[in-house]
């Protein structure tokens, strides 16, 4: 009968939040789906702008989870932190659809309210995304712990795929103020967003809490910094120590030496992955012509550079399509007939099949991967130090998208070139990498407290796992 309830309790958790994750996910994608031709249609805004502006945004959105992981794991905790921050989002979220109403102030009050709402969203979806998934294995052990990820990795992803497909349709299908319906558009992901809020903070009787531990962080740096000077300082003089960060015993205990011992070898271990995110990240770039007539660019809707089609023939904005000015009116000035592509589409399916069967067992490993390996007072860090890998991907992408001016499918090349090598690096790495058993680290540190509380003197250090197991990457 207590399995049973427990299991039932356990069943509750995980409703509460996959389903705050999965209305954030939508919110976050429908927004984001219509974002490019938001600025283009809506704001007039050109292609080289749109772009830089949209990845920009995407870039702060991975980068910001530090922000929050520091928050969390630091002073309010992940639970508050998490309710604060989504609150940010909201609002972001309400002045994002405030801004795509036309009847509301002139193009430049739309244009900020645009960007100040995407400034709350970035922050407040970055911060929460390494609190939601440290404070989701908070709530459960070692053999719920992977199940949950799945489940909430589904969540993500489910979150997402009909956000992409509804949010389209609001903007395209139903008209308002005498055009696109923006408004409505935005509008739902921020509803959504409510919601999310709202279905979190009524499972809150309900939460395993773990309270912050003090400027975790800092602490961390401080003993960094003392580790690297006292080793410039001392090592000429001294006995030579097993690790650098040993340099630090002399302030600091060996219960955080090893702690930030743990937290830097699964960075390390992090370099190489941005480039899977890089690779994975060209599936959204479909179209990259060198030269694009009106008739071609009137028969795509989605690609790389935007070329948006209107009712009545006419060319609204492209960079790259042909057009000429007159009285103010952008119009094709030359049609070309274009022989059908005989590439049937069904060829994508493998290449989704093997793309998605791909990041599911990356990211899902990675998630529960860096929790498992992360002290208790770091858990929110190190999810913020595994989402840090996405942005690097981005960073990537922009990088040699923009720069190296590849055609696609050279960039295509480039890019599966780079993961295959990354690959063949990254397992060497994971040879050397000794995993860290969650419950011999629990122990441990219930050793280190119990010992530290009686005032012994002595010090006990974190033991790795020393049976020569492999890691489970």
């Amino acid at each position: 009968a207590a399995d049973r309830k427990e299991k039932r309790t356990h069943l509750k958790h995980i409703c509460f939040i996959v389903v705050n994750e999965f209305c954030e996910r939508f919110s976050y994608y429908g927004m984001k789906a219509l974002l490019t031709l938001y600025f283009v249609t809506y704001l007039k805004w050109d292609k080289d702008l749109s772009t830089a502006v949209y990845h920009a945004f995407s870039g702060l959105c991975y980068f910001t989870p530090i922000l929050g992981a520091i928050i969390a794991d630091s002073w309010l905790g992940k639970f508050r932190t998490i309710i604060y921050l989504s609150i940010v989002y909201v609002i972001g979220h309400v002045v994002k659809s405030v801004g795509a109403i036309p009847t509301v102030g002139n193009t430049d009050v739309h244009i900020a309210l645009s960007m100040v709402g995407l400034i709350l969203i970035a922050i407040g979806t970055g911060g929460i995304k390494p609190c939601v998934a440290a404070f989701g294995g908070d709530q459960f052990d070692e053999d719920e712990r992977q199940k949950f990820f799945s489940i909430f990795y589904m969540s993500i992803n489910a979150g997402s795929l009909l956000s992409t497909l509804i949010t389209p349709v609001l903007r395209g299908d139903v008209k308002c103020f005498g055009g696109d319906c923006y408004a409505l558009a935005f509008g739902v992901p921020a509803a959504l967003m409510i919601v999310a809020l709202v279905v979190f903070i009524a499972g809150s009787s309900l939460y395993k809490r773990n309270p912050p531990q003090g400027n975790i962080l800092l602490q961390v740096c401080k003993c960094i910094g003392f580790a690297i000077k006292n080793r410039w300082r001392n090592s000429k003089h001294e006995p030579k120590r097993k690790h650098w960060l040993d340099w630090a015993e002399e302030k600091y205990s060996k219960r955080l030496i090893q702690e930030v011992k743990m937290v830097l070898r699964v960075l390390v271990l992090y370099i190489p992955l941005p480039m899977f995110w890089a690779l994975f990240d060209q599936q959204v770039w479909v179209y990259k012509p060198k030269k694009t007539t009106f008739s071609q660019c009137v028969s795509v809707h989605y690609s790389r550079f935007w070329c948006i089609p209107v009712k009545d023939h006419r060319l609204k904005l492209s960079s790259h399509c042909p057009r000429q000015t007159e009285s103010g009116q952008i119009v094709a000035h030359r049609m070309e007939d274009v022989k059908a592509n005989s590439v049937h589409i069904a060829w994508q399916i493998p290449q989704y099949v093997l793309l998605t069967a791909g990041e599911v067992m990356f990211s899902i490993t990675g998630l529960e991967f860096s929790y498992s390996q992360a002290p208790s007072n770091m858990k929110s860090v190190l999810q913020a130090g595994w989402l840090l890998t996405v942005a690097f991907g981005n960073v990537i992408v922009l990088i040699v998208a923009e720069g190296a001016g590849l055609e696609q499918w050279k960039e295509f090349v480039l890019f599966a070139g780079l993961l295959l090598g990354v690959c063949i690096i990254f397992s060497v790495m994971s040879v050397f990498y000794k995993y860290v058993e969650p419950e011999n680290m629990d122990k441990i540190n219930l050793e280190d407290t119990k010992e530290e509380d009686e005032g012994d003197g002595k010090k006990s250090s974190m033991m790795l796992d020393k049976t020569g197991k492999s890691t489970k990457l």
